[in-house]
């Protein structure tokens, strides 16, 4: 066998990950599906107490470890506070997912600074700050960003929540070079899976006809593509778009 060589599966059960948003939509689905591997997990939420208790409580019926912690990722220091608290309760942490995030409406000519920031913030600081501390712990493992497929186009509706997805972009590129060979580092990017807060169903078979395949897509189509980039040890640096192709239609950027 060659020096270096990779099996190229890493194995999930036993594992212990930190999700953050993990008490609602696909920060759960996420943890869930790791549930199902046998993974333990550190369940981040901001302020569904009760969601993510009840979640932990189905990782406790697995015969799993789950520990849900509450964090305000718009502060640095309680991102960095987040992984020490964590490491305290879990012990060495094997992944991270980065799906915590926001996303306010606001066009490039009439958005206010303070939301640039805040939403930066969020969903691009924050990932930084955890990956900084992930890395610190000198072991191998994998750290999983959430996108989204419009990050090769624009979204003139959501321009802060744009450029913070777009800086999130560059971040996993940079960081799976930086933290390489330790920490594999990839991203997902879903399109149409779940409507916006307070959206039904309509919302998506209404946009279905933006993407290629002309339909929307399923929960179990995210989680599926963050446990590959979980399992695979010959991959990083890589993002997976499950969009239907939507991301195909718009390239602004080259990407």
């Amino acid at each position: 066998m060659p020096t270096g060589y990779s099996g190229g599966v890493a194995p999930l059960e036993g594992k212990t990950a930190l999700i953050t948003g993990a008490a609602k939509r696909l920060g759960r689905a996420t943890a869930l599906a790791l549930a199902r591997r046998r993974v333990h997990a550190v369940l981040h939420y901001r302020a569904s107490a009760k969601e993510a208790e009840g979640l932990a409580g189905q990782f406790h019926d697995l015969g799993l470890n789950a520990w849900p912690i509450a964090a305000d990722l718009s502060q640095p220091d309680e991102a960095e506070a987040l992984f020490r608290r964590a490491l305290e309760v879990a012990g060495p942490i094997d992944f991270l997912i980065n799906n915590a995030g926001v996303f306010p409406s606001g066009r490039l000519m009439d958005f206010a600074p303070e939301d640039l920031h805040d939403t930066v913030g969020i969903n691009a600081v924050a990932p930084l700050l955890l990956a900084r501390r992930f890395a610190a712990q000198g072991k191998q493992g994998a750290i999983v960003n959430f996108l989204d497929a419009r990050v090769v186009g624009s979204d003139s509706e959501h321009v802060p929540y744009h450029l913070s997805k777009r800086m999130l972009f560059a971040l996993t590129r940079m960081l799976a070079i930086e933290l390489a060979p330790a920490v594999r580092v990839n991203a997902v990017a879903p399109g149409l899976i779940l409507p916006p807060e307070g959206k039904d169903e309509g919302y998506l078979q209404e946009l279905a006809h933006t993407n290629p395949l002309n339909k929307y897509g399923a929960l179990d189509g995210i989680t599926e593509a963050v446990v590959f980039l979980l399992r695979s040890d010959f991959v990083t640096g890589q993002v997976i778009f499950v969009d239907g192709g939507r991301h195909l239609k718009e390239n602004r950027y080259g990407s």
